[in-house]
């Protein structure tokens, strides 16, 4: 096929912790590596998704070394072992990327090979529409030289995500991105959504090996000057001292909210990021009226309705509940409203300040 010249590589970043799933989520059990929504991991899940599209010895992890079990365990038969790349230290999405991109080079990958970037904790039901949408940007990439983000269609006037003003059309459901925009208040966020010109940035995009590189040195010279040096200490004890020496930057500010080669597709597939406890309801299947991850499938409740209650070992037994968060894990139990589940990240720096104990965290 024209313009496909290049393979396709997946890469999936997975360095995060997900406080936000605090207490089921911590240091030693990051979001990622939990089964939150069925039987295989979120990290498993995203690795299958590619499944048909990209070869198993084209994709890629990229997490901290103290991960590197977890990683492991939680792909199963959908990663190679070989194919898990360590970030030295936490300096951000721009230099984890360029890592990754040196490494690709590094085992042999060309410029016009092409690169999909996707998080790793992100929940997408409609594996068919996301390998639609993702052919597509693979196309657009290759054939245009352009970095393609994937922008969510909102529903709802969201808060805690970025945004993407979408700008002329391209052809179909593909536009010019016009501007990103950071997490905004309320208000502004209802006037995006009816304005129709927005979508949601869930963070995955796809380009050229090539291209993100070009880019890397037009928008970010201060971190790519630092490219030579860092593909030529891949594999050797060098790597940490000149990982170290890279400005701390996301991507979005480095290089896609000042390049011009930046288009947006809309998303033919449902989109849950799960950034907080509360999003299970909108991808999990309720039993009488709540979601319930219990050891029984007869948990007792009584009175109750729109509740999150998350004991995978334990029997449950509510009355009189309604909208609320309960979560036993560990040792830890969280309760709380519904509506206050961003609130949960409170709580997780209430014991870092009080130093209570490493297991908690």
């Amino acid at each position: 096929m024209p313009g496909n010249s290049g393979n396709l590589i997946c890469l999936v970043m997975a360095g995060g912790q997900g406080t936000r799933f605090w207490p089921e989520s911590r240091r030693k059990m990051p979001k990622q590596y939990l089964a939150l929504t069925g039987n295989e991991t979120l990290i498993g899940q995203t690795l299958t998704r590619f499944e048909g599209l990209v070869e198993l010895d084209n994709r890629y992890v990229i997490t901290i070394r103290e991960q590197g079990e977890l990683v492991v365990e939680a792909s199963g038969d959908a990663l190679n072992k070989s194919n898990i790349i360590f970030e030295p230290s936490g300096r951000n999405t721009a230099p984890c990327i360029l890592l990754s991109l040196a490494t690709l080079i590094k085992n042999g990958a060309h410029g016009d090979d092409i690169i999909s970037i996707v998080p790793s904790d992100h929940v997408i039901l409609n594996t068919k529409g996301f390998q639609k949408s993702l052919m597509r940007a693979r196309d657009l990439a290759s054939e245009n030289s352009q970095i393609v983000t994937i922008g969510i269609p909102p529903n709802f006037p969201n808060t805690g995500y970025g945004y993407i003003q979408r700008g002329k059309t391209v052809t179909d459901r593909i536009y010019t991105v016009e501007a990103f925009k950071e997490k905004p208040d309320f208000d502004t966020a209802k006037s995006y959504v009816e304005s129709g010109e927005y979508f949601w940035n869930a963070g995955m995009f796809v380009a050229k090996i090539s291209t993100l590189l070009e880019e890397f040195e037009t928008h970010a010279p201060s971190i790519y000057s630092h490219y030579e040096e860092l593909l030529g200490a891949i594999g050797s004890e060098r790597l940490d001292s000149v990982y170290s020496k890279m400005q701390s930057d996301s991507i979005d500010y480095a290089i896609m909210e000042k390049s011009k080669r930046v288009s947006v597709i809309e998303a033919e597939f449902d989109w849950n990021d799960l950034g907080s406890w509360d999003a299970l309801e909108l991808v999990c299947e309720k039993r009488d009226g709540s979601v319930v991850f219990d050891k029984y499938s007869d948990a007792y409740q009584e009175d109750c309705s729109g509740n999150i209650i998350f004991a995978p070992n334990q029997f449950v037994s509510t009355i009189g509940l309604k909208d609320f968060i309960v979560v036993s894990s560990d040792g830890a139990l969280l309760i709380l409203p519904k509506k206050d589940a961003q609130k949960v990240k409170s709580v997780v720096g209430y014991i870092k300040e009080r130093s209570f104990s490493e297991e908690l965290l």
